[in-house]
């Protein structure tokens, strides 16, 4: 992936994710709730299916913003990493 931009390394890094989110649809009000294993506090809880997914998403793309602004590591998907390289 040396060839792909970092902007569509991030969307690739979130797309592989979702392919290894889990959903479960909440008895009690109905609600589908959605996670990533192996991506820690990475949850989306939305009335649909469609909405939770779209939010786990977003959901993503935020904590790994978070994860490089703090120095934090992002854990590699699927082979995908996201690094930040730093310009003087």
């Amino acid at each position: 992936y040396a060839d792909v931009p970092e902007d569509a390394m991030l969307v690739e890094y979130i797309n592989r994710a979702l392919k290894r989110a889990t959903y479960d649809k909440l008895e009690d009000d109905g609600t589908f709730v959605g996670e990533v294993p192996g991506l820690q506090g990475v949850l989306a809880n939305a009335p649909t299916l469609e909405a939770c997914r779209d939010q786990l998403a977003e959901v993503i793309e935020d904590w790994v913003l978070f994860r490089i602004a703090h120095g934090m590591d992002v854990p590699e998907i699927d082979g995908i990493t996201v690094a930040v390289t730093r310009v003087a």
